[in-house]
């Protein structure tokens, strides 16, 4: 790991770079994939081997470079000022990447358990390495899963990037960051609204935001922690158990939440099973239960079912 010993000479910026080593048969394209929602690349610029994503770094615009190359993922953070304590912005910054690849993630254990699985085993050999890619702050998890509440997928990203281009906040390589709390909160209804929110999120923005500010809810938890911030979570108006469930998974690498509402992966349990019809949500929490506690896990094997042409 290596912070750049040159940053602190420089009045604009800070670069902190480290190497992580990543496991035989990496899926890269399933997290660039994550990353490369946005055909507009404000926030994200995504090529077949890499990664640029516009976020803050604390309160400082930066931009993170992840390169894929010879099972090695090589990292830069690129911050608009200078920073000091370089060895622990380091830690963090390698900590947070690990989690953004998947690589905390016990996928070996879960693929020993049930690879043989009379009706999900064939499906985790076919998708052998699976990992569910991490937002790069829970924040951005939460906000995405707020926004795409009730809306198509395309809506959604949409109204993302309306969010982050009124937050205004913009790195030195061009790229966008996305918002933190503080941001949103300084925003007015107004700007909400034109950012394509409806009134019930923007009350739900609020809500989260000033429970943030007031130190009543922090998203700053270890992943063993998870469960108790879903509990806090709930108690907000306008985030609900998928909510939840998804911003535990993207936010924390949490791989036990049920995403039983979830259509995408509702369908992709009907192609498994080979049922005539869709099974409901109670029928498909029923089955996903037999999982726990990998059950968002499976949940993304069922994504990638869904996604998969059919034969």
């Amino acid at each position: 790991m290596i912070a750049n010993p040159d940053a602190a000479l420089s009045p604009v910026a800070t670069t902190l770079q480290c190497r992580i080593s990543l496991p035989l048969g990496y899926r890269q394209a399933d997290f660039l994939a994550f990353h490369r929602r946005d055909s507009e690349e404000v926030a994200e610029r995504v090529t077949p081997s890499s990664l640029a994503k516009g976020l803050l770094w604390g309160d400082s615009a930066a931009c993170l470079f992840i390169l894929f190359s010879d099972a090695h993922a090589q990292v830069r953070l690129e911050i608009d000022r200078v920073c000091t304590g370089h060895q622990r912005l380091a830690t963090q910054l390698e900590h947070r990447v690990r989690l953004m690849l998947g690589l905390c993630q016990p996928i070996e254990a879960f693929e020993r358990q049930h690879g043989s699985h009379a009706q999900l085993g064939a499906l985790v050999r076919s998708f052998a390495g699976l990992r569910i890619p991490v937002a790069a702050s829970p924040f951005e998890a939460l906000s995405w899963a707020i926004i795409g509440q009730q809306i198509s997928v395309g809506a959604a990203i949409s109204i993302r990037r309306r969010l982050i281009r009124v937050a205004g906040i913009r790195h030195s390589s061009g790229l966008w960051c996305f918002p933190q709390p503080q941001q949103i909160e300084a925003l007015s209804h107004d700007d909400l609204r034109a950012a394509g929110l409806s009134a019930g999120k923007v009350r739900t923005f609020d809500a989260l935001c000033a429970a943030i500010a007031s130190g009543e809810l922090s998203l700053d938890v270890q992943g063993g922690q998870a469960e108790a911030l879903g509990a806090q979570l709930l108690q907000i108006k306008g985030i609900g158990p998928w909510t939840v469930n998804y911003v535990l998974m993207r936010g924390f690498g949490w791989l036990d939440g049920s995403l039983h509402g979830d259509v995408a992966v509702r369908r992709g349990l009907q192609r498994l099973l080979g049922l005539a019809d869709r099974p409901s949500e109670t029928q498909t929490r029923t089955w996903l239960s037999g999982f726990s506690p990998w059950r968002a896990l499976v949940a993304a094997h069922l994504w990638a079912l869904d996604a998969r042409p059919e034969p």
